[in-house]
């Protein structure tokens, strides 16, 4: 939550590295902070226990009329409180800044002591926004109501009754995730932060409260609601807590951007480990898938094998059967009659011995027909 702390760290670095320093060193530094806060940092070689620290800030109402010095007297005398022991106000402050310190830390021996008065130094924009947020709230009187603005485009209305401040967040978002997720956190907040007896009481509605009846129509169109929190006299109770109560206030829109990124940033990453683990079953589906692949292609292989086997053994079965009936051929060849050309001849001419005439086997005969004949002749009988 660095961002929202009331130091700036910026600011802390930049003085850090002034106070460090082996030799005197000049600087000339502006820079902003949350697009509307100015600082300026300036520090010599010639003078270098002396540094000069200039602050901008918008005015927080239109509204209200500010002094001729750019802030409240309460205001400055709230900064000759608060830095007295290192820090002098000057007056006036530097051109375009509406408050201007010269700072000075070499009262202070420990460097815990300057740590210390540095870190309190960085927050003096908290100081300057809460110190304008008081005195408005004090010049509204016993009731009435104002608007505020602490960045341009995020406006937000402060009223007051009698038995509390009333400060309403009108609350616009441009993409609808971040509407869904910003109206499911207000929920959440209503519910869960009205159940402590200490906290504010927080409401949410999506039409305007009855507090800014009578505001511009303009001014009141939203599409995520609004959110609404009393403060009571305790909460404001003390210059450091009153302090912190107008800090949160003035940060709170901020933080509800902060909330709805870091929402969207955690969605993102737990659909980042989905999907690597989805990922990571389908890889391991597909190598599995693979590997029953590759077991499918050997049982084929093996199935394509013993076909070729029972193949050849078939081929080789019908050689074998056919070298069988060749040789049952010959056998049956051996047992017919063997005739000799010429010897029927020579046992004509020569009558003086007989040739034995060898046993004929018995022809088979067809008694297909014959049985067909038989049946027909029978029949005509």
């Amino acid at each position: 939550m660095a961002f929202f702390s009331s130091g700036s760290r910026a600011l802390v670095e930049i003085l850090t590295r002034i106070q460090s320093a082996e030799r005197p060193m000049p600087v000339d530094l502006t820079f902003f902070e949350f697009g509307s806060i100015r600082y300026h940092v300036e520090a010599s070689a010639s003078d270098p226990e002396n540094a000069y620290l200039s602050i901008s800030t918008p005015p927080l109402s239109h509204e209200a009329s500010p002094s001729s010095s750019g802030l409240p007297e309460a205001t400055l005398q709230e900064a000759r409180k608060a830095y007295h022991k290192f820090a002098e106000v000057v007056e006036p402050p530097r051109e375009g800044y509406v408050l201007t310190l010269k700072l000075n830390f070499s009262g202070l021996a420990r460097p815990k002591d300057r740590v210390k008065a540095i870190n309190q130094v960085s927050r003096l924009q908290s100081l300057v926004l809460s110190s304008q947020l008081r005195d408005m709230l004090g010049s509204l009187g016993p009731s009435g109501t104002m608007k505020l603005v602490c960045s341009q485009r995020e406006p937000f209305f402060v009223s007051r009754t009698a038995e509390r401040i009333h400060a309403i967040f009108p609350m616009r978002f441009r993409d609808d995730t971040d509407l869904a997720i910003a109206t499911s956190f207000f929920q959440e907040l209503q519910d869960l932060g009205n159940s402590f007896a200490g906290a504010p009481r927080c409401s949410w509605s999506p039409i305007p409260p009855p507090e800014l009846r009578g505001e511009h129509v303009h001014r009141l169109t939203t599409n995520g609601g609004f959110v609404s929190f009393g403060v009571l006299s305790r909460h404001a109770r003390g210059k450091k807590r009153a302090a912190r109560t107008a800090w949160i206030l003035l940060n709170f829109q901020a933080f509800v951007k902060y909330h709805i990124k870091c929402t969207r940033s955690h969605i993102q990453s737990r659909m980042r480990q989905r999907l690597e683990a989805l990922t990571e079953v389908i890889q391991d589906a597909s190598l599995r898938g693979g590997n029953d692949a590759k077991t499918t292609r050997s049982q084929a292989v093996v199935k394509k094998r013993s076909k070729r086997r029972l193949i050849s053994f078939a081929k080789a079965n019908t050689k074998l059967k056919k070298g069988l009936r060749a040789i049952l051929d010959k056998i049956k060849r051996l047992r017919l009659r063997i005739r000799v050309k010429g010897l029927d001849r020579l046992r004509r001419q020569c009558r003086c011995f007989a040739v034995p005439k060898l046993p004929v086997p018995p022809r088979r005969k067809d008694h297909r027909y014959h049985k067909l004949a038989s049946v027909k002749s029978s029949e005509q009988g």
